[in-house]
């Protein structure tokens, strides 16, 4: 393997001077750094990232922390961190927590060894083993897309509260006034703060948010959900049925929309539907689904910005004070879509599980 001294003996200069050469630590003549560089590309020598990083007490590395790689918000989100940290001269370690204590444990330890610059962290559990790693750890770090109670870190999020809001203003808009909410996890601060805003549009205008079913974020749990719904529609009265329902995220509202389509009924006609996120795949299903969007590359961009504050006071001065447990809410935009739109008056019954309804 070629070696520092390789180059060094190449180029006809010493040690040190290569090293100047290419960590641009001091100035070199110009025709001896022509030669360095020339030698470096004849020898195919590369540096090594370790000694770099030891000298230069940076690995120009970022680690991040999801819990579901394999939800479409989530790898979408990843993508976002890794341009913005790609453009600003950094590398991206993912490590995906699987929403287990252990496992980010773990991680966490894995990220330190690995001495990376800091940490990005996107949860989806305010579990206290997992809130005590995350407090325990001296990196700099930065929470993204939903903060977790009593860990005092920076976070950038979209303002849940305003999304849930807006989708459900969307729906009293056009029309309806029995608007269910199907909710992620109920000890998940960001899920409920999307129901909040559900709840405060509906008891804005004086009408009863009473029709709420938790689900687990996932498409089985949002079909599940919707289920539920038009199964306690069937003791209902007609007059007070549902015909309107926001999904606190788009694989939910999928879910749901199947299940809607299964019984036989029509989405927007019959019951509307209005998801959280944006996913790209919320364009393709039929019809395309009327969402919340997280604006997720903005997100990622503040984010960064906050983190690299965090990472230049750690070098040695003092963190900066203005980041410091700052929460950071960044405005959602509503998307409209086919799956959302004004309820149409029922005029016959319709079956549900072989039931009336």
């Amino acid at each position: 393997m070629t070696s520092i001294k390789d180059v060094a003996q190449l180029a006809g200069v010493s040690v040190t001077t290569v090293s100047h050469v290419l960590n641009k630590t001091r100035a070199v003549h110009v025709d001896t750094e022509a030669r360095v560089l020339e030698a470096v590309r004849t020898l195919g020598y590369v540096p090594s990232a370790v000694a770099r990083s030891l000298k230069m007490k940076a690995t120009h590395t970022i680690g991040m922390l999801v819990p579901n790689n394999s939800n479409p918000y989530f790898a979408e989100l990843v993508r976002a961190v890794e341009d913005a940290c790609f453009a600003a001269g950094y590398a991206l370690l993912l490590c995906n927590t699987d929403d287990n204590a252990d496992r980010q444990r773990v991680y966490l330890d894995v990220l330190a060894q690995k001495r990376v610059d800091g940490v990005i962290v996107a949860s989806t559990t305010d579990d206290e083993r997992m809130s005590r790693h995350l407090a325990d750890s001296t990196m700099p770090m930065v929470l993204i897309d939903r903060d977790i109670d009593g860990l005092a870190r920076p976070c950038v999020q979209t303002d849940h509260v305003a999304g849930g809001a807006m989708a459900t203003g969307h729906l009293l808009a056009l029309g309806h006034r029995r608007i269910a909410c199907i909710a992620g996890p109920e000890q998940l601060h960001s899920s409920e703060s999307r129901v909040q805003g559900w709840r405060e549009a509906m008891q804005r205008v004086g009408l009863e948010a009473d029709l709420l079913v938790y689900a687990d974020f996932t498409v089985n749990g949002g079909y599940l959900a919707m289920l539920e719904l038009l199964r306690r529609d069937t003791t209902t009265a007609a007059a007070a049925r549902l015909t309107a329902v926001f999904a606190c995220n788009d694989l939910m509202a999928m879910g749901a929309l199947r299940a809607v389509h299964e019984q036989g009924l029509r989405v927007p006609q019959d019951v509307a539907l209005v998801g959280y996120d944006d996913i790209e795949l919320a364009s393709y299903t039929q019809p395309a689904l009327a969402t919340v969007a997280q604006p997720v590359r903005l997100m990622a961009k503040e984010a960064l910005a906050c983190l690299l504050a965090l990472m230049s006071g750690a070098k040695g001065a003092p963190r900066p004070a203005p980041v410091q447990g700052m929460l950071q809410l960044l405005a959602p935009s509503l998307v409209t879509r086919a799956s959302s739109g004004r309820a149409l008056e029922r005029t016959e019954p319709f079956v549900v599980s072989g039931q009336m309804m």
